[in-house]
């Protein structure tokens, strides 16, 4: 099932204009497991877009249902809706703080553009790791808006956007907070799934088993500056 729900009036479109209309950021994302993550990924994200549509997908019956056929789904009805730019998000991230105030200025940029932002795998509500590849880690999750069915790509990992698609990469220095990481069991069994899904690592050639592996393991703590709302209070559930 999906909602679609607008934040802000829907722009005029009068016969001419002096001033160029406000472009609209929608986002995105789907929900099954961690569908009581929901109401603070809204709280978080509903100062930064203009609206949001999410995919219910409660009712699947496999262990993993299409990920590139819900994510189609979501960017049709996100431009149906007049979105400009989209802002692709799970249940389980946190944007920080600083996004709210920076999103208009990433906007502004001309042609067909992806933001990365850092991405925080946290190990406790405000720690994140730090150490080899947690360090180096990039989501590209703001982006024009472009027609779905120039995304063709299937893959387990895949970007949101089309590869071949004309897009400029560019990093912002912002962080996305991801807290599926912060129990143990939630490490252990997103390796488990992951190798079940990829058994010969066709869709990632590093693999799976480094996601519970802790050894030399490094961590810092959320800036003052950088802080997420609303705050996370872990229940040390798999979701």
């Amino acid at each position: 099932m999906i909602t679609l729900k607008r934040l802000t009036q829907p722009p005029r479109r009068p016969w001419f204009t002096l001033r160029r209309r406000r472009p609209q950021v929608f986002a995105v994302f789907s929900y099954r497991f961690d569908a009581h993550l929901v109401p603070d990924l809204l709280a978080n994200i509903e100062p930064i877009v203009d609206g949001w549509v999410a995919f219910d997908d409660r009712a699947a019956t496999g262990v993993f249902s299409s990920e590139a056929g819900r994510r189609h789904i979501l960017l049709q009805e996100a431009r149906k809706a007049g979105a400009d730019w989209i802002l692709a998000v799970d249940p389980d991230e946190r944007f920080e703080a600083g996004v709210r105030s920076r999103i208009r200025r990433l906007m502004a940029a001309s042609g067909r553009v992806a933001w990365g932002f850092r991405f925080r795998e946290m190990y406790t509500p405000t720690t994140y790791r730090v150490d080899g590849i947690w360090g180096k880690k990039i989501r590209y999750c703001l982006f024009t808006m472009f027609d779905p069915a120039e995304r063709t790509d299937t893959g387990l990992h895949d970007l949101w956007f089309p590869r071949d698609g004309g897009f400029q990469t560019r990093h912002c220095d912002l962080d996305l907070y991801h807290l599926k990481m912060i129990a143990p069991a939630r490490r252990l069994a997103r390796r488990d799934l992951y190798n079940f899904l990829d058994p010969n690592r066709a869709d990632q050639p590093i693999g799976y088993d480094y996601l519970a592996e802790e050894r030399d393991a490094a961590f810092e703590t959320i800036p003052r500056n950088r802080l997420y709302h609303p705050a996370h209070v872990d229940d040390g559930g798999l979701w």
